[in-house]
């Protein structure tokens, strides 16, 4: 576990019982039971590997009993910064109403988030790697500015579980090395990462 920005402190002062309910979640699964997927590439044929699509739908009904949701923001953008940076803390209406009154073309889009819960938000994330980077400096960030959470988690696999995974899946170390790459402050949200194994 990483804490960034004291997001582990922040949620043991604020949201202790939060805690104490992600880490029930993650250590009552047994991931040998989601060792459900034959490889088909070359190097690993046939081999039974961690299914990531497994351990996602047992992760979303375990969440869901705790009332852990998905969260979804919709919004509008535009091909104007400037135009984007006034609309961005109106309401999704206003947004487009404002973009077409500036003579622009509105385009719906939106920031979803895997489970959120008393301003946590939780991003479980067994699939490619470039994804984990959009997690921790889009879309917690996102979140987080937009004033919905005060506080993201990551949960990834370690390279020791990734190694059993389709190859491209993302892990715990790379995902460190990239927030200590950037420096203290960056992305600026607090944040948790967790790296989960067997």
């Amino acid at each position: 576990m990483y804490s960034h920005l004291n997001g582990f402190e922040w949620i043991q002062y604020h949201q202790k019982t939060m805690w104490d309910e992600i880490e029930k979640i993650i250590t009552d699964i047994n991931a040998d039971d989601y060792r459900t997927k034959i490889s088909k590439e070359k190097t690993m044929s046939g081999k039974k590997l961690f299914s990531p699509k497994d351990l996602n739908k047992r992760l979303k009904v375990d969440f869901e009993k705790l009332n852990w949701f998905e969260s979804r923001t919709n919004y509008w953008v535009t091909d104007d910064y400037n135009l984007i940076s006034k609309t961005m803390h109106l309401k999704e209406a206003d947004q487009k109403r404002f973009i077409e009154d500036e003579g622009k073309i509105p385009i719906k889009s939106y920031n979803q988030t895997d489970f959120v819960k008393n301003r946590i938000a939780v991003e479980v994330q067994f699939g490619k790697y470039s994804f984990i980077a959009y997690d921790l400096f889009v879309k917690h960030l996102a979140f987080y500015v937009g004033d919905t959470i005060d506080v993201g988690i990551e949960i990834l696999p370690m390279k020791s579980m990734q190694a059993e995974m389709s190859s491209g899946s993302g892990y715990y170390e790379g995902a460190l090395y990239d927030l200590a790459r950037q420096g203290r402050g960056v992305p600026s949200v607090p944040l948790v990462l967790i790296g989960i194994q067997p």
